[in-house]
């Protein structure tokens, strides 16, 4: 890593490495110390005492983040010629289903989510090489396979997404841009942990969440007081 610029040296001396700061100051502090020329993205870690290796231990869920992502999510439905107007009438950004899958045969993935239907699963089957390592698998878990298409295409042009612990124990996500309002990335936040908390599984022994930070693409991590969250 190169040297620290003048900004990232300022902002390095107003983080407290030890301290576990509550939502609030966390937040402010995250505007303070962000020197981005673009909006960047306001991420969270969760860490959890789950093993993630056990299925009934596997933490994975969707939360409707109430005050969006900030994110453009372009949405490709893979579905049935009598769904086709419905579904660009929610806004999504592709709408067919051969021409698309030939499309992603070919290795075409210029999309960050794909909804489908039942009926087409089969179909997408073929497709699970390409759509697997890049996240894009519809799946009827995170709601976007699905008989409602209209629906699932607004609730993730609004802000939906879907999480899921990784093998080392802790759930990452983008929970909206630095540049919204404090209130704004808060309620996010804590409709994010009411979510993962509801999630804790049965089997999890001793402390379900063991810490959370909360950084933007270019910042330190800033722990964060678990207590401070609960709404």
């Amino acid at each position: 890593m190169g040297k620290l610029t003048k900004n990232q040296k300022l902002a390095a001396a107003k983080v407290d490495t030890a301290k576990a700061y509550s939502l609030d100051e966390a937040v402010g502090l995250l505007k303070e110390i962000t020197f981005t020329k673009f909006d960047a993205s306001v991420d969270i870690d969760v860490r959890l005492g789950v093993d993630p290796r056990k299925a009934n231990q596997m933490v994975r869920g969707v939360v409707s983040l109430p005050s969006g992502t900030g994110k453009v999510v372009r949405v490709l439905c893979l579905c049935t010629p009598d769904v086709e107007e419905a579904a660009k009438a929610a806004g999504a950004d592709y709408v067919g289903l051969d021409e698309y899958i030939e499309k992603i045969k070919g290795g075409w993935t210029d999309v960050d989510v794909i909804i489908t239907m039942p009926s087409i699963m089969g179909k997408i089957g073929a497709l699970g090489r390409v759509l697997g390592p890049r996240g894009l698998m519809p799946n009827p878990k995170s709601g976007t396979v699905t008989m409602d298409i209209p629906k699932a295409v607004k609730e993730i042009k609004q802000g939906k997404i879907d999480f899921k612990v990784d093998k080392t124990g802790i759930v990452h996500a983008s929970i909206g841009k630095i540049s919204f309002t404090p209130e704004a990335i808060e309620a996010n936040v804590k409709e994010f942990m009411n979510t993962i908390i509801k999630l804790k599984p049965a089997t999890a022994k001793g402390t379900y969440v063991k810490s959370v930070f909360l950084s933007t693409t270019m910042s330190k991590g800033l722990r964060i007081d678990p207590k401070t969250i609960e709404a």
